[in-house]
């Protein structure tokens, strides 16, 4: 037993002697080193502390992507992928160790004598007990090759890992995006109804007009028009609604809960924070489809090293240690201890090819996820930078839109009163009445378009996954 145990240390003591992957260095920073000063003023506060109901304004909103964390099928899938990466490493990792098997038998075994004599009569019984513990083919990790391949299904279990967060923060992107689009509108129905209650009493008093013989036909129809048209930009925003529940739906993980709490309309779900934009490589430690990028990296630099170390020769180590008996009773005696040990080398002379072949796929994989980690980064810059500008020129765009809305108002307004008075045709309250309705139109988009960008910035930035 004490030899067998010798055995085992001595195979730990020799394993993973050399390691020949290539060291793993992060890329250079494929972009800038900074991002544009003229978007990214000083913020007060950074993403990544903040959970998503510290950023989102709206109780309904957090209602809903607390149902979605919950719920969401796809997150599901990728949480449990997270299980099949840890457990593919555990297996792994537990072959750098020697398994020891430990086993009993008992045998009995009649044996005749005239097999030993052709004389002799009769039969010999024998009985024979054994037990031990074994040590099967562990192979001595000289070159580093099972070193290596447990580093790389580590990396591929933190890449997995990973991977399941920055879907976290995508989903919350996408449900914050849908709400907003859902928000929009029903703000959209709204206006369309107010619109379409104006233009039937417009229509109605055309009516009048014309048969009073006041005006001719013509304004009627115009006024007609006005109306039919509100009619389709209704019907057209209703089915946006259908298809944006029905997606809000897909994403919570089923039907949208009916006691959710009050919703906030647009205009009220600005947030007074600023977020901290920070530097691009900061983004490094924070975005974790930048993390999971990282890792794929290592993994594949890893597998570099299980492919070269196939180059050299395979030493393993088979030995057990145990006692055997003819009488169970004496069986633990100390004339029973029996030992055994014997090493196993495997060496690699020709084999067309393959080990080269794979030590070249090896490589090529790294150049991919090199690659792969670099476009990565170039994206999350892109995100960011693009949310920056965003925060920056939405808001002014909201702000000019305001005050386009209440200039078109004015012009609305003053046109119906020339009409009625006889100084202008219908013709000017027709056009004063679309441009009215476009820029209300325009001003929800945008309204829209500037809390679609502050969510896709607080997510760009690493933000949501304190919660």
């Amino acid at each position: 037993m004490k030899r067998i145990t010798s055995v085992s240390l001595l195979a730990l003591a020799l394993a993973g002697c050399v390691n020949m992957a290539p060291d793993h260095t992060r890329p250079a920073l494929a972009s800038a080193a900074a991002y544009d000063p003229a978007f990214a003023p000083d913020g007060t506060v950074t993403a990544a502390t903040l959970s998503y109901g510290d950023w989102f304004t709206d109780p309904r909103l957090v209602a809903l992507l607390d149902t979605a964390v919950a719920n969401n099928r796809d997150l599901m899938a990728a949480t449990a992928r997270i299980e099949q990466a840890r457990a593919q490493y555990r297996i792994q990792d537990s072959r750098r160790l020697p398994n020891a098997v430990a086993s009993a038998a008992a045998s009995r075994t009649r044996t005749p004598l005239g097999t030993l004599d052709s004389e002799a009569t009769g039969a010999v019984t024998t009985d024979r007990f054994d037990v031990g513990v074994g040590v099967t083919s562990f192979e001595l990790d000289f070159w580093g090759r099972v070193a290596n391949l447990s580093d790389a299904a580590r990396a591929q279990y933190l890449a997995t890992e990973a991977n399941q967060r920055a879907f976290y923060l995508s989903l919350i992107a996408d449900v914050a995006s849908t709400y907003f689009e859902l928000r929009e509108t029903e703000a959209q129905i709204d206006l369309a109804q107010a619109t379409l209650d104006s233009r039937r009493e417009g229509l109605r008093i055309a009516q009048l007009r014309l048969d009073a013989g006041v005006t001719s036909a013509l304004p009627y129809r115009q006024a007609e028009t006005l109306l039919t048209s509100a009619e389709q930009q209704l019907a057209a925003q209703q089915l946006a609604q259908a298809q944006l529940r029905n997606q809000l739906a897909v994403l919570v993980g089923g039907s949208i809960p009916t006691d959710l709490p009050g919703a906030m309309s647009l205009q009220s779900q600005g947030n007074a924070m600023v977020l901290d934009a920070g530097t691009p490589s900061e983004l490094l430690l924070v975005r974790p489809d930048l993390v999971a990028a990282e890792e794929q990296l290592r993994a594949a630099r890893a597998n570099i090293g299980a492919a070269r170390a196939a180059f050299f020769p395979t030493i393993s180590l088979t030995g057990s240690a145990g006692f055997a008996s003819s009488d169970l009773g004496d069986l633990f005696g100390s004339d029973g201890a029996t030992w055994s040990f014997g090493p196993t080398i495997s060496l690699p002379i020709f084999d067309w090819g393959v080990r080269q072949a794979d030590l070249d796929l090896a490589k090529a994989r790294e150049v991919e996820q090199v690659a792969l980690y670099e476009k990565a980064v170039q994206t999350a810059f892109r995100e960011v930078s693009d949310g920056l500008a965003g925060r920056r020129w939405l808001a002014q765009q909201v702000a000019a839109q305001e005050q386009g809305v209440a200039a078109q108002e004015r012009i609305a307004r003053l046109a119906r009163l020339r009409y009625r008075e006889g100084v202008a045709d219908y013709l000017e309250v027709l056009d004063a009445e679309r441009n009215l309705f476009s820029a209300q139109q325009q001003l929800l988009a945008t309204q829209r378009a500037c809390l679609q960008n502050g969510a896709t910035l607080f997510v760009a930035l690493g933000g949501g996954l304190a919660r």
